[in-house]
């Protein structure tokens, strides 16, 4: 009877869980959504609950419908959604919703924490600059504006950990997701609890750290009833979905890149070497002895999914009468548009920017709109714009002295031949598709797979699950076009962040 692994990915919108063969081959997977909050401006919250209910629905329909034995199952790999604040009481119980990777709520604390604890000690210990998405000051923040909480909580989980939690009984934090904590010693991989003392941070609401592939626990009788699965499954601790989808996309030697195309968009490369720059974002990879130099965008799918909901009725009624998708018709659209989209630009700031600009009052912008514009410029320029995010990322890390190789693409955008290959041409960097649908679940089941001793490490998993599908070259011809693009989209942040800075939400 052949082992079964499974990986759970608590993404921003959905949770999605996949089972696989040891040969990487997708036997079943499902998918249950769950609303994102916006009560104030700069805030965007989900109930952990909700996770939990939406993967206990897709583990029984997953058990129910997968077409394979529940018990042949040989683990459980859990991984998510970075910057997470879980305030958790000692019962277990969820204290409040949890500030998500985009809330910018704790802005202010970061700016008293500059000034008091300076960020050249916080830089020097977690290889990154206070940013308010992170984890640490929006415990902060609970500890400033619900004091009830902070006093009732007995540790902060991450989504991942949370999931695994509830799984298992067992409250843990994987290195992979230490990097939202100020406190993460990066190139030690542990704690610095005399920086914890000094941000006024109670160490205890720390979780022990646990290996990515590490066994963190078993399914527990009151999960298995709630989820639909055998009683004692090993689950491993887990890790950050970008990690995780690295990982699932084969990148485990230096050099070797992952091109994010998820709600959230970016780039991870993968590095022997704990090597920081401000204006990026380094984390532990899920491998071991590996690091990760990361650019991250609000910008990635999430602005195609904003475009397609607000903009697209016309696409959808025709992929209705024809069976096709709204996006295979955005695609279709767009490319008849000549590269650089006719001169329209867009800056994808829809949630203000991560790197490497870090402004939290960054706003979208269409640059170049005249009469000839037509919606299928609109929609080939907010790609282009999210391609270019990407390119400045990359240029970024050649900067910091980090090269990256060919680009292995994941995520829903990774689907699009028509965004791929224009991802390609603006980079100007070969790009490899291997699964791009289930290259992040693929990830937390490899993870599983090592840690229940199906492959001996990580770099066995990924020589025997990886495998490409297609292949992005670049095209020359279309490079004098984006170059000039690429220039109008690098003026026009510059020439606008003071404004942008004055019109606050």
């Amino acid at each position: 009877m052949d082992a079964i692994l499974l990986g759970i990915d608590i993404g921003t919108s959905a949770c999605k869980a996949a089972a696989f063969d040891p040969a990487g081959r997708v036997l079943a997977q499902t998918a249950q959504s769950y609303p994102v909050s916006h009560p104030r401006s700069g805030w965007a919250e989900q109930d952990p609950e909700d996770w939990w209910k939406a993967v206990c629905a897709a583990l029984r329909r997953l058990t129910r419908e997968g077409g394979f034995a529940p018990k042949q199952i040989a683990g459980i790999g859990v991984d998510g959604q970075s910057w997470s604040a879980i305030a958790v009481g000692g019962d277990g119980s969820v204290l409040c919703p949890t500030p998500i990777w985009m809330d910018t709520r704790a802005a202010s604390i970061c700016e008293e924490l500059r000034c008091t604890v300076g960020e050249e000690r916080l830089f020097s210990v977690s290889g990154n600059p206070l940013s308010p998405s992170y984890t640490l000051p929006k415990v902060l923040w609970y500890r400033e504006q619900l004091p009830d909480v902070y006093e009732k909580t007995d540790k902060i989980l991450q989504s991942n950990s949370f999931i695994a939690f509830r799984l298992t009984g067992e409250m843990t934090q994987d290195p992979s997701q230490g990097y939202g904590w100020a406190c993460w010693d990066m190139a030690r991989g542990a704690w610095d609890e005399s920086l914890c003392r000094d941000l006024g941070l109670r160490p205890s609401l720390l979780p022990a750290i646990a290996p990515c592939s590490a066994v963190i626990g078993k399914v527990t009788a009151e999960a298995a009833a709630q989820t639909g699965l055998p009683e004692g499954i090993p689950v491993v601790a887990g890790g950050l979905d970008a990690a995780c989808g690295t990982l699932g996309a084969g990148v485990v030697h230096p050099g070797e890149t992952q091109e994010q195309g998820g709600q959230a968009g970016g780039m991870s490369i993968c590095m022997d070497v704990c090597r920081a720059d401000p204006r990026l974002i380094l984390s532990a990879h899920v491998v071991p002895d590996r690091w990760l130099l990361q650019g991250g965008t609000v910008g990635g799918g999430g602005a195609l999914n904003w475009f397609e909901r607000e903009f697209a009725e016309a696409e959808r009624r025709t992929a209705a009468e024809t069976g096709s998708s709204s996006f295979a018709e955005i695609d279709r659209e767009a490319a008849e548009i000549p590269a650089g989209s006719e001169g329209l630009v867009f800056l994808p700031y829809l949630a203000g920017e991560r790197s490497p600009i870090w402004d939290v009052n960054a706003k979208g912008v269409y640059y170049g709109v005249t009469f000839s514009k037509t919606r299928a410029h609109f929609a080939r320029a907010c790609m282009e714009g999210v391609a270019y995010s990407l390119r400045h990322n990359l240029e970024t890390a050649q900067e910091a002295g980090i090269s990256a190789g060919v680009l292995r693409a994941m995520g829903g955008a990774a689907n699009s031949r028509f965004w791929t290959q224009l991802k390609a041409d603006i980079t100007g960097r070969r790009i490899e598709v291997p699964g791009s649908d289930t290259a992040t679940s693929l990830g937390a089941a490899m993870l599983a797979g090592v840690g229940a001793g199906i492959y001996r490490d990580c770099e066995d998993a990924a020589a025997r699950t990886v495998q490409i599908r297609r292949v992005h070259e670049p095209d020359p011809a279309r490079r004098e076009a984006y170059e000039a693009g690429y220039r109008t989209y690098r003026r026009l942040y510059e020439n606008l962040k003071d404004l942008m800075k004055e019109d606050k939400p």
